[in-house]
């Protein structure tokens, strides 16, 4: 009788984790999820900053070197800017995106007027597009601190656009007077920034929404 009921006991802890294991894989499948969503929303948000910074140095080499392939490629970067604007659309409604996207666009003219000037050697020119792209980067950092003040400081976005202009501006005067090697290794340092704050700009969404995480 006592080995029976042993025999009982032991057969029945053998089977007890095949039991179980439906329930914990369901388990950790639901956990899954949200992760995955996060890091989709991050990679997301890495892509459209690298095509901006990408988009950028091309657009800088095709229109100093003159290429036929300058407008198109200027037109592939303000697309990247509507793209920016959607990706933020779902959180800040599409008045928030559509905001972004002009001060984006207007980021980008502006960077194009800088350029211009600086091909044409226009000292006064170069001055006050710098100082119009100083202060739109101050706008699109008030925009986004007004959007998400716990997590994006006016400061700290303030910060971020100030090092994302002067590393793009950097990099392209470098290539304009042939310093090729420095203009590509400052693409390099603007390539990671643009990924900070890519990383910047999501952490900040997930932590203000994190209902459309779960």
């Amino acid at each position: 009788m006592q080995k029976q009921k042993f025999f009982l006991w032991a057969l029945a802890l053998t089977f007890l984790p095949l039991a179980q294991i439906p329930a914990v894989a369901e388990s950790h499948a639901l956990e899954s999820v949200p992760i995955q969503r996060k890091c989709e929303f991050r990679s997301n948000m890495r892509k459209l900053w690298e095509d901006h910074v990408t988009w950028t140095r091309l657009y800088i080499i095709s229109e100093f070197a003159n290429l036929p392939d300058k407008e198109s490629t200027a037109n592939r970067l303000l697309q990247n800017q509507k793209d920016i604007g959607a990706a933020i659309a779902p959180f800040y409604g599409p008045n928030g995106g559509a905001q972004l996207t002009k001060l984006l666009t207007v980021h980008i003219e502006i960077a194009a007027k800088l350029l211009a000037a600086a091909e044409s050697r226009d000292p006064d020119g170069v001055k006050k597009a710098n100082e119009e792209w100083q202060a739109n980067g101050n706008e699109i950092a008030l925009f986004l601190a007004k959007a998400n003040p716990r997590n994006w400081s006016e400061t700290h976005m303030k910060i971020m656009m100030k090092s994302h202009l002067d590393l793009t501006a950097a990099e392209a005067l470098a290539y304009l007077e042939g310093r090729y090697a420095e203009s590509a290794t400052l693409y390099d340092r603007v390539h990671l920034q643009a990924l900070t704050m890519a990383d910047m700009l999501s952490s900040g969404i997930i932590q203000q929404f994190p209902r459309f995480f779960r």
